[in-house]
């Protein structure tokens, strides 16, 4: 794993950096989703609004609109309970409305719980791994030939430390987090030879966010950056700036 820390604070994106690209955005209504929904339609972007619940997507989507942004579109979509036709639907319609896709960032993801691998809840692991690991899997799989039909498309794939080196008691969080990094890996050696493709994963680091704060209830979520902060990260990875990284595990903060 080749293990990237880019200055992204340094980082001052072009104000029409995204304009006129279709952005994918999964777990959209949630603290960094929601945050990169909102400056990827500030720079241009037309985004695609992915979630579970209608009305928090109908509230960003209402925000999105009135900051004068280009108008987003909502799919609502429950990740835990999705079937592979169910991505399939989701990028033929994607397809019949857009003709392609430019950016898709894996944001909705699932804590789970703090406990030793050999007690934790069958059940629940299969919960965080169907929305870790198979959703960003069965979604990028649907959505590659929309990929391909862009002229520059970034896929992000969010991860964590955890996942790039174990720690006791992550239990599903770090081992979906793990094999999201292999499968960003594979995606990008196996789409080597197109260019205008690339993958990559971004571990947020510690951020003010609801699962930041359900893994770590005792922290004082004042000491933490903000979502907004962190978006330099990931415009950079969405916008033409980034072409030719591809494969690589990157960190939003130093």
């Amino acid at each position: 794993m080749s293990l990237l820390t880019n200055r992204f604070d340094t980082y001052q994106p072009a104000p029409n950096l995204l304009q006129d690209r279709v952005i994918l955005i999964t777990g959209a209504t949630g603290g960094l989703g929601s945050a990169a929904a909102k400056a990827c339609a500030a720079h241009g972007a037309t985004v695609v609004l992915l979630g579970r619940t209608i009305r928090k997507l109908e509230a960003l989507y209402d925000e999105i609109e009135r900051a004068g942004h280009p108008q987003p579109a909502i799919y609502p979509m429950n990740l835990e309970g999705a079937s592979p036709k169910d991505y399939v639907d989701l990028a033929t319609t994607l397809d019949e409305a857009f003709g392609r896709l430019d950016g898709l960032l894996h944001s909705a993801a699932l804590a789970g719980t703090l406990t030793p691998l050999h007690l934790y809840d069958v059940a629940l692991w299969s919960q965080v791994m169907q929305v870790n690991l198979n959703a960003p899997y069965l979604l990028t799989a649907a959505t590659l030939p929309l990929l391909r039909n862009s002229s520059d498309a970034s896929v992000i794939f969010s991860s964590a430390e955890v996942g790039r080196l174990g720690r006791a008691y992550w239990g599903a969080y770090a081992v979906s987090s793990a094999a999201v990094e292999n499968m960003s890996q594979i995606w990008a050696d196996e789409l080597e030879r197109h260019p205008n493709l690339r993958f990559n994963t971004l571990d947020p680091g510690a951020v003010r966010t609801p699962l930041r704060t359900r893994a770590y209830p005792g922290e004082d979520p004042n000491t933490l950056p903000l979502p907004e902060q962190l978006m330099p990260a990931y415009l950079w990875l969405l916008g033409p700036d980034s072409r030719g990284t591809t494969g690589q595990a990157l960190k939003a903060q130093s």
